[in-house]
């Protein structure tokens, strides 16, 4: 998955993780206080810890996280965001089957992780108003965009985004919220689910 006004809690975690990387200072501060906030949720403290806290474990100024992020909500919901969708490859098998499998598989696997699952109940928890866009959301959607469009131009059937989302995504983020399984056997399962979908049917 994390996870001031509703409205600008919303902007901000939204903004953030489309901004450039910052580099040099900027960037040792943002790393510091995502390794602090990452302390702190795997300590249990996700519902306790305040930017004072945060500030005192990354070693530095509270000022600085209060102008940069204004508020915890924003600043678990930006880590949880980063925590949940980087350093991933998007598979490439040729196959858009094997390459959703691929693909779930791997979100599975890191949202079904303890401190993973903390970071997404984070970013759930720090989204509390209207939710119209979600970062996580969006990042996943473009990465469903991308295979879809790579299987048509190789001329091979395939679901709606929506489908695609809706039907793997969404199921997969529910389960590890709500510590329900989310093991290869119920990848397989949505998969398959999917796949009935937009294969082609055989003679009747």
């Amino acid at each position: 998955m994390a996870m001031g006004s509703a409205t600008s809690r919303t902007d901000s975690a939204e903004a953030a993780p489309r901004a450039k990387r910052p580099g040099g200072r900027s960037a040792r501060v943002q790393s510091a206080v995502y390794a602090a906030v990452g302390q702190l949720v795997g300590a249990g403290q996700r519902e306790t810890m305040t930017i004072p806290e945060v500030a005192d474990l990354a070693g530095v100024n509270p000022t600085s996280i209060y102008r940069r992020w204004g508020s915890i909500d924003v600043l678990l919901g930006e880590v949880a965001v980063a925590a949940l969708t980087q350093g991933e490859l998007l598979p490439d098998t040729g196959v858009l089957r094997d390459d959703v499998a691929e693909w779930a598989r791997v979100i599975a696997a890191d949202i079904g992780r303890p401190k993973r699952r903390a970071y997404l109940r984070a970013m759930v928890a720090a989204r509390d108003g209207v939710v119209e866009v979600c970062p996580c959301w969006e990042i996943r959607r473009e990465q469903a965009e991308e295979m879809i469009a790579r299987a048509r131009e190789h001329g091979e059937s395939a679901p709606s985004v929506r489908q695609l989302l809706d039907h793997v995504i969404a199921p997969l983020y529910h389960h590890a919220v709500f510590g329900l399984a989310v093991d290869d056997e119920y990848v397989a399962e949505l998969i398959d689910d999917v796949v009935s979908m937009f294969s082609p049917r055989g003679p009747a």
